[in-house]
């Protein structure tokens, strides 16, 4: 039987622009526009009827902006929602406040500025919608940041365990699930590895810090690994953790294959000697297969493994090559994990 193509409804205030949008589905078979919003009131007065698989959304519109309709979009009608809007480029702040809120994409809006990338705006835009709706949002959950400033000051744990997370594409969405929910007072320190660029992973820890309760730190060479603190790593780095007068430290170095990934691999194989069943293991979204070989590791020397379950995924194939690889190990919804991780700590300190 053919497929039944995906539904979308797109929500901007500005005529032309849903004009536009429109225009770029219609050659397509698979996507078929059901309808069209200019506000968010209108948004969420017509989804129960018409049922879209997909929503585009704004930021900018009247009577209700963007990021409150997708508040309300994720309460009552969880869809999967991608973000089209001038404001929602890679790095800023409004891009992670929408992925925070449970956005699964994010488009900057098309430009002719450049006659030459309108064909790629476009399939990238056509590429995005079509990941969207195989996304399984039964287990959508709004959390509220635990923010440093509203957790009571308590005097720092010893380092005693290590959470190391992986992930590339999608990883945005899914760290911001995570880290958020983090308690600073375990002895706990948390490494993270995201492909993407430095200037943008410079721009995420800063944001992560400003809504998480852990610390959220960049990895820097030399550093003293410390609990209750998340350091985060871009794709171009190659990180490893070594023991240093019985303390952990980080060893950064630029990455000596910058086309060749393999950077979640190197730190979750170093961690699997010095730390070996005192370390958590995690992936989480992306394309290609790294950390699959190095969460295997973990679990064989007595750790402990965690991978998202690729229904929730925007690219499956790094958690599918771990569930391939890995025996053991749990797989979850990225909304379940951080409860997965807490878990975890306070079932092996005891």
């Amino acid at each position: 039987m053919p497929q039944k193509p995906i539904k979308l409804l797109i929500v901007d205030d500005s005529r032309i622009i849903r004009t536009a949008i429109k225009k770029i589905f219609d050659p397509d078979p698979q996507i078929e526009v059901v309808g069209e919003a200019g506000n968010g009131e209108e948004a969420l007065a017509i989804i129960p009827e018409l049922q879209p698989d997909v929503i585009t959304l704004d930021i900018n519109m009247p009577k209700m902006d963007g990021l409150l309709t997708l508040k309300h979009i994720m309460i009552k009608h969880p869809t999967p929602t991608v973000m089209i809007s001038s404001l929602t480029k890679e790095g800023a702040t409004k891009t992670f406040d929408a992925l925070r809120l449970g956005a699964i994409n994010f488009i900057a809006k098309p430009s002719n500025l450049n006659k030459n990338s309108i064909n790629s705006q476009q399939q990238n835009i056509l590429d995005k919608i079509k990941l969207a709706a195989n996304i399984n949002m039964k287990h959508v959950r709004l959390f509220r940041a635990r923010t440093q400033l509203q957790t009571t000051t308590k005097k720092k744990s010893p380092l005693e365990r290590c959470v190391v997370l992986g992930t590339s594409e999608g990883g945005y969405s899914a760290l911001l699930k995570i880290i958020p929910q983090l308690k600073p007072d375990l002895p706990v320190t948390y490494l993270a590895i995201l492909y993407a660029a430095p200037a943008y992973v410079d721009a995420f820890a800063k944001y992560l810090n400003q809504h998480s309760a852990v610390k959220v730190k960049r990895a820097v060479d030399g550093k003293v690994l410390k609990s209750g603190t998340c350091y985060l790593a871009a794709e171009s780095e190659y990180i490893t953790a070594v023991k240093v007068k019985k303390k952990l430290s980080l060893r950064v170095h630029p990455s000596p294959f910058p086309k060749r990934r393999g950077a979640i691999n190197i730190l979750m194989l170093s961690l699997s000697e010095i730390m070996s069943d005192r370390t958590l293991g995690i992936i989480l979204s992306g394309q290609e297969q790294d950390g699959a070989e190095g969460v295997a590791e973990i679990a064989r020397v007595g750790g402990e493994v965690i991978i998202q379950d690729p229904q929730t995924c925007l690219f499956k194939e790094m958690p599918e090559t771990a569930i391939r690889l890995c025996e053991s190990g749990d797989i979850l919804p990225d909304t379940y994990i951080a409860e997965a991780i807490e878990n975890y700590c306070n079932k092996t300190l005891k």
